[in-house]
């Protein structure tokens, strides 16, 4: 696809894949939309670890209500299910792991798209904010689905009812995101821990995804029947085995993942 709305660049085994309408605040129109679900299934098999984040100041300020004619024209339902979800789900089923860099505000359904990422890494200049009741409207692109797992009922549904603007510092206290980091070492912060995903062992990555995400919907002894049986997988791993023998001859170990 040759994308006019983002842009997606892989060194190292880290793909980055920058929201690229600065002027509109990283606006997400049905083209964006597109590009960046593609832009994250094809990550998903070429890179070892996707990064999202956003160009100029912001990181996405949600739907661009100047995408179609008119607000009032705009059919949701059918955008939702159509458009945004086949985007979040690209991002929530990518296969290596997924780091939302959240450079600025993130508002609305952007909020949410970076909720969609395994971690979430935010500049401390950074917001977040369920923007809907403003408008007449309830969170949308999975925000009910993530806000309570990852922050509780209690904060989520205020978060949704009252509107307010969540700093990155907040949603961090919050158990929200995994953490918010000053301005002045945002970039450096967010590429440490791509490089370092992106030199482990993916396969276990992918098996810690599924584990993690799985124990919602399972009980005790479901999800130790299935912590076994990822963990013997995991072990029969070409990584297992050189992990095994980096410790024991005390060296970094050089995992080959996927």
């Amino acid at each position: 696809m040759d994308y006019q709305t983002i842009t997606l660049e892989t060194t190292d085994g880290v793909a980055v894949l920058t929201l690229n309408r600065p002027e509109k605040y990283n606006a997400l129109t049905t083209q964006m939309r597109a590009e960046v679900a593609h832009a994250a299934r094809a990550a998903g098999q070429a890179a070892r670890v996707l990064v999202i984040t956003g160009a100029g100041k912001a990181f996405c300020s949600g739907q661009d209500l100047g995408d179609r004619a008119s607000a009032a024209n705009l059919d949701l339902e059918r955008t939702l299910r159509d458009e945004y979800g086949p985007m979040l789900r690209a991002i929530y089923d990518c296969p290596v792991p997924t780091i939302a860099a959240v450079n600025g505000a993130a508002a609305g359904a952007g909020a949410n798209m970076a909720l969609a990422a395994d971690v979430v890494i935010a500049s401390e200049e950074a917001y977040f904010l369920q923007a809907f009741t403003r408008i007449g409207l309830i969170p949308d692109a999975g925000g009910t689905y993530f806000m309570p797992r990852q922050m509780g009922s209690a904060k989520a549904m205020g978060a949704a009812l009252f509107a307010d603007k969540i700093t990155a510092r907040q949603a961090d206290d919050w158990g929200m995101i995994w953490e918010a980091v000053p301005a002045s070492s945002f970039e450096a912060s967010w590429k440490a821990r791509a490089a370092h995903l992106a030199s482990g062992p993916t396969e276990a990555y992918r098996a810690v995804k599924e584990a993690i995400r799985g124990s919602w919907d399972n009980t005790l002894d479901a999800q130790l029947t299935q912590e076994a049986k990822l963990q013997g997988a995991c072990g029969k791993s070409r990584d297992f085995k050189e992990g095994v023998l980096a410790f024991t001859e005390k060296r970094p170990a050089r995992f080959e993942g996927r």
